[in-house]
């Protein structure tokens, strides 16, 4: 088992069972870990209702606009678990899902345009994309970007100019904002990326 600490948290990865945080006093294990195609048809409820709390969260903070339309889509989703990309945030080993998020390589084809700024540097990088939580555990964005950093050392991530909750926790966790880049569907978003140097 080895252990890396980042943001004061002591993380914990094991080859089989994939990444965990260490509870602090009165809190629950996070655990990381990569979901598998043979288990997707099974967790789809509950990954659809994952996404569903966020964007109630969404709503109640003001930003109205993002993930309308059934977006993430139960094709989206797939797609993202059928590459190997899409991870779940559980409540220990074992335990139920409460989180997820899209973990994958560059290119991202999105990033290929940045207007109003620059990217921090042209070399590969990783990109996370629909990071979503139920709300039921505490610190799942920043345990995931932690998890993310340590494994690529260079992120990109983008979001809606009106998600403050995600805008507020990239800039806490020295993420620069770089520019603003354009999705499918011609909406801007609000680029960042943060390399370990």
């Amino acid at each position: 088992m080895l252990h890396s600490i980042y943001s004061g948290k002591i993380l914990t990865r094991t080859a089989r069972r994939g990444f965990s945080t260490m509870p602090r006093e009165n809190s629950e294990t996070i655990h990381i870990r990569k979901c598998t195609a043979d288990e997707a048809g099974l967790l789809m409820p509950r990954l659809i209702g994952i996404f569903d709390a966020a964007r109630v969260y969404m709503r109640k903070n003001g930003n109205m606009t993002q993930w309308t339309g059934g977006y993430p889509s139960e094709k989206v989703i797939m797609e993202d678990i059928l590459a190997g990309h899409f991870h779940l945030v559980c409540r220990g080993p074992d335990g139920e899902v409460a989180g997820c998020f899209c973990f994958r390589p560059s290119p991202e084809p999105n990033y290929s345009v940045i207007e109003g700024g620059q990217w921090l540097d042209d070399g590969p990088y990783w990109v996370v994309h629909r990071l979503a939580s139920d709300g039921s555990l505490r610190n799942v964005g920043e345990t995931v970007l932690g998890w993310c950093m340590e494994r690529c050392g260079n992120l990109r991530v983008d979001t809606h100019a009106d998600n403050a909750t995600m805008l507020s926790l990239l800039e806490r966790l020295g993420f620069e904002r770089c520019g603003t880049i354009y999705v499918e569907d011609g909406t801007p978003r609000t680029a960042f990326q943060k390399v370990l140097r």
